[in-house]
C-alpha cells in the first residue's frame, strides 16, 4: 500500500514565500507518493477541516509547508495519531523546523524529506500539553511573551531582526512580577521577568532560550530570568543568541515532566501562539508526535 500524503499551504507564510514555493513542492512530492492532496487554506478553521477530510481518507504523513504558526497548527492535527508530520519552512521564524534539524531552506528541505519517505525514516518527539493545546518548542511568559506579541504585531522587518527590534521596544517599559513556579521536585518564588519552558531550544527566530531542551527525553528544560534592571538585560541579552545566557547570575535553570507557573497577570504564548494569561499548567507528554525524518 503507498503513501497517502497532504501538502498543507499556508500562502501567507513568510510574506507569501510559502505561496511562491508551492507548485515545485508539491511537484516532488507527487513524485513519491501515491496521493497527494493539496490543502490551501488561509485560516485556522479551513485548515482544520481540509485536514480532517484528508485523514478520513486514510492519510499518512501530513507536509506543513509554512511557519512555525502553520507548524503549530500541524501539531495539533497530528498528535496522538498515526499521521507523521514533515515541515518545509517557509515562515519568519521556523523553530520547529530548526528544532528537528530540517534544512532552513525550502527546496532542500524538500530534498530531504523525499529522501525519507522512500526510507520510511520515522521518529517520534515529546510534545507539552496545556489547556488541551498542544505545543511542540516553547512556552513563554514575561517578557518575551511580550516580545512575542509585540513581533507579531509589526510588519516590518521579517525574520529575526522583528524579535531584535520588539526587544528593544519592551525593554523600555516592561517590569518584573512576582511568580511562582512550581515541578514535581521544586518551588521557586520570585519576582521575576521572564520565565519559558522549553521542549526544544529555540524560540523568536533562533533564540535558544532553553539551550538544553531535547525533544525527545520526556522532560522540558525550564529558564527563569529573575528580576533586573535595564542594565543587566543589556548585558543578558547578547548571550541570548549563543545560549550563554543561562551561566548568568539571576538566571535558573529547571528539569521537568510537570510545572506551573503563576503569580504575575502576564500572557502566555506557546510555539508563538496565545495561550490567555498565567495561571498555567502544563505537563511533558512522551512519544506524542511521529515525525518524518
Amino acid at each position: 500500500m503507498g503513501i497517502h500524503a497532504a501538502l498543507a499551504v499556508h500562502p501567507a507564510s513568510g510574506h507569501g514565500a510559502a505561496a511562491r514555493i508551492a507548485g515545485t513542492v508539491a511537484q516532488r512530492l507527487r513524485a513519491e507518493v501515491d496521493r497527494l492532496d493539496l490543502l490551501v487554506a488561509n485560516t485556522v478553521e479551513e485548515s482544520r477541516a481540509l485536514m480532517a477530510r484528508s485523514h478520513s481518507d486514510g492519510l499518512d504523513v501530513l507536509v506543513v509547508l509554512g511557519g512555525d504558526g502553520a507548524a503549530h497548527q500541524g501539531v495539533q492535527f497530528c498528535a496522538g495519531t498515526d499521521v507523521a508530520l514533515a515541515l518545509v519552512p517557509s515562515g519568519t521564524g521556523n523553530d520547529l523546523a530548526r528544532a528537528l534539524g530540517v534544512p532552513p531552506d525550502p527546496l532542500a528541505a524538500v530534498a530531504e524529506l523525499v529522501a525519507a519517505l522512500r526510507s520510511g525514516r520515522r521518529r517520534r518527539i515529546d510534545l507539552g500539553r496545556v489547556a488541551g493545546t498542544w505545543f511542540a518548542t516553547v512556552l513563554c511568559s514575561g517578557f518575551d511573551a511580550a516580545v512575542n506579541a509585540r513581533a507579531n504585531r509589526m510588519r516590518w522587518p521579517s525574520g529575526p531582526r522583528r524579535y531584535d527590534l520588539a526587544i528593544l521596544a519592551e525593554l523600555a517599559s516592561f517590569r518584573a512580577g512576582p511568580v511562582t513556579v512550581e515541578t514535581e521536585t521544586e518551588l521557586l518564588e520570585l519576582d521575576a521577568m521572564l520565565v519559558a519552558v522549553g521542549n526544544t531550544a529555540w524560540y523568536g527566530g533562533g533564540i535558544p532560550i532553553c539551550p538544553g531542551a531535547e525533544p525527545d527525553d520526556g522532560l522540558f528544560d525550564v529558564t527563569v530570568v529573575g528580576k533586573a534592571g535595564r542594565g543587566e538585560l543589556l548585558r543578558i541579552l547578547p548571550s541570548l543568541r549563543t545560549g550563554r545566557h543561562v551561566e548568568r547570575p539571576g538566571v535558573r535553570t529547571l528539569r521537568a515532566r510537570e510545572i506551573s507557573v503563576a503569580g504575575a497577570s502576564w500572557p502566555a504564548y506557546a510555539d508563538g501562539e496565545p495561550l490567555g494569561t498565567l495561571p498555567v499548567s502544563l505537563r511533558c507528554v512522551p512519544d506524542a508526535l511521529t515525525v518524518v525524518g
